[in-house]
């Protein structure tokens, strides 16, 4: 009885206790994320959005490095829903990772679900977001991720810190969004505005009263948790008249260096120190889209303010920074490929040398024959998009569930190591026969422990874009990465294997190539697609499933009690 009642007690404190025998407890704290529409206005209109505890940005979680932490999600909203925590490996507990119909089925609208959130090696910055449809557009928060207690940054201590995060706004429903271009198989509608902590900035309508401020002393250093929410658009970040000082990304550490501009994919987390060392004014804090491809896109800045404490006369209009030209895809790439592990005798690295299993993934944007030409894709085709040809198919109830339970005729197990086309794949001018993919919804089997390569090619097929790829489970090793066709024989000469950046979503650029390694030892069901949504809703996914190994500490975790029902 007194155990129950210290139980309960925890539990209103917002800690769930798990005890392990009579004498050896621990506190998990807790935290409840309710899902419910909100209304909010911006673009000088309300629309009713869906959020969680009524929050736009929503909450942020906070955790030291290998804690455990619970969060109850009740789904009083319209629709299904999913959460995904963004770069959490959730080592052996697929089941809470939120991918729907990958790990789950979607918590029903009146339905709610219990997910344990099991940190690792990650430290830093990562995020939380909606995965189901494009709901994430406005359910995302950011996760800060701290050291262990008596450690420290591996860099001086800020004076504060501020998660920055970076979004899109549509003045549409995003259900409907979704909907149309779903229904009539072209690109979606561009956003209306980009935001900065939900907030558009100065340079849009009805906005200026509500832009975001970032208030800072002279002279001190501040650390910027810098989180990509958009849904379509690689973005340029810049402060004006400030340098940043990268010192990690997607919670890993990076070698410092510095740089008046920030290159982020959706997906991506950077973490930026910058010292307040101008004359105490307003300087503009501005973002603005990166797109390499031949593609429409939303040209709009949204903007924050830097505003200096103090006693000062501003000037009348804070300055612009300078971001790189939409299409600078020269810029992008060498900011991206500046990144580099700290690799020190505290956060050591180990890249994997001797590959096991080498994948080659070309990334494809594609074209489905609609009847009568009627789709508002290029000459009334369905858009759609793929990895090595095959565009992925949801299935009716969740992967790892009918791999776990051995449900048969869920998925297939055959997706294929290499393409099964082999073309000049950033030719100007491709055969249109090439455009059509398989539909399919196949699995890649991994053997626990292997140690993998992926060299992901992109391709010109329709028309050329970056792919942002980010896989589920775990972290990898960016090697190399290059402009035009992957050089088997010369390109790996030049992977880096010293200190290359851990990520869990990398930019793979316009016609160009990127190779990744990790090792397999996260047993369990674990999706790879790429971040910009309309890529990932038209088929660019593929979903890995990594055996059980010997022993129990390599093995699934069994799944926990109230899965949502399919």
């Amino acid at each position: 009885m007194l155990a129950m009642k210290i139980l309960i007690s925890l539990q209103l404190l917002g800690l769930t206790l798990l005890c392990v025998g009579i004498f050896h407890c621990q506190a998990w704290p807790r935290y409840t994320f309710v899902v419910e529409e909100t209304p909010y206005r911006r673009l000088c209109s309300t629309k009713n959005i869906l959020t969680v505890n009524g929050q736009f940005p929503g909450p942020t979680l906070y955790a030291r490095m290998g804690e455990t932490i619970i969060v109850d999600v009740y789904n009083k909203g319209n629709r299904n829903i999913t959460i995904h925590w963004h770069g959490v490996k959730q080592l052996r507990n697929p089941w809470s990772d939120g991918p729907a119909y990958i790990t789950q089925c979607p918590i029903q609208p009146g339905g709610s679900f219990t997910q344990t959130i099991m940190f690792s090696s990650e430290e830093g910055t990562l995020w939380w977001h909606a995965h189901s449809e494009w709901d994430r557009a406005t359910v995302h928060g950011a996760i800060v991720i701290y050291p262990n207690k008596g450690a420290t940054y591996p860099f001086p201590k800020p004076h504060a810190e501020f998660p920055i995060i970076l979004g899109e706004w549509w003045k549409e429903d995003i259900g409907q969004l979704y909907n149309e271009t779903i229904q009539n198989g072209g690109e979606p509608n561009v956003s209306s505005a980009f935001l900065i902590n939900g907030q558009p900035g100065d340079l849009y309508p009805c906005s200026k009263p509500d832009t975001f401020k970032l208030m800072v002393d002279y002279g001190k250093t501040y650390l910027l948790r810098l989180i990509n929410s958009a849904m379509q658009e690689i973005l340029f970040f810049s402060i004006a008249n400030h340098t940043v000082t990268v010192v990690g990304s997607d919670a890993s550490y990076t070698k410092p260096f510095s740089s008046d501009y920030v290159t982020i994919s959706p997906g991506q987390t950077i973490d930026l120190l910058f010292t307040a060392d101008q004359s105490p004014n307003h300087h503009y804090i501005a973002a603005k889209a990166y797109v390499g491809g031949a593609v429409v896109y939303d040209n709009t800045t949204t903007t924050a303010i830097l505003q200096y404490n103090g006693n000062y006369t501003s000037t009348s209009t804070p300055s612009l920074p300078n971001l790189p030209f939409h299409n600078d895809t020269k810029a992008s790439v060498h900011f991206t490929g500046s990144l580099r592990s700290l690799a020190d005798k505290n956060h050591p690295i180990d890249v994997p040398r001797k590959i096991t299993t080498p994948l080659f993934y070309t990334l494809s944007i594609n074209a489905l024959p609609c009847l009568n030409n009627s789709c508002a894709g290029p000459n009334g085709t369905r858009l759609a998009a793929s990895v090595n040809n095959i565009s992925f198919v949801d299935p009716s109830i969740d992967i790892l569930q009918a791999y776990y339970y051995h449900v048969n005729g869920v998925f297939g197990t055959r997706f294929p190591n290499f393409p099964p086309l082999l073309f000049n794949f950033t030719a100007q001018d491709l055969p249109l026969y090439l455009q059509t993919p398989k539909l399919g919804t196949e699995v890649k089997i991994l053997k626990y422990n292997a140690t993998v390569e992926i060299v992901f090619q992109g391709t010109n097929l329709v028309a050329g874009d970056d792919h942002p790829m980010h896989l589920h489970g775990f972290s990898f090793y960016v090697v190399g990465w290059g402009l035009g066709n992957f050089d088997e024989d010369k390109d790996p000469l030049t992977y880096n294997l010293v200190d290359p950046p851990l990520l869990n979503t990398i930019a793979v650029p316009v016609n160009g190539w990127t190779a990744i390694r990790f090792k397999a030892n996260n047993p369990g069901v674990w999706f790879m697609h790429c971040h910009l949504d309309r890529h990932m809703s038209w088929g660019m996914d593929v979903t890995f499933i990594v055996k059980n190994g010997k022993g129990l500490g390599a093995q699934i975790l069994p799944p926990p009690p109230g899965m949502p029902p399919c």
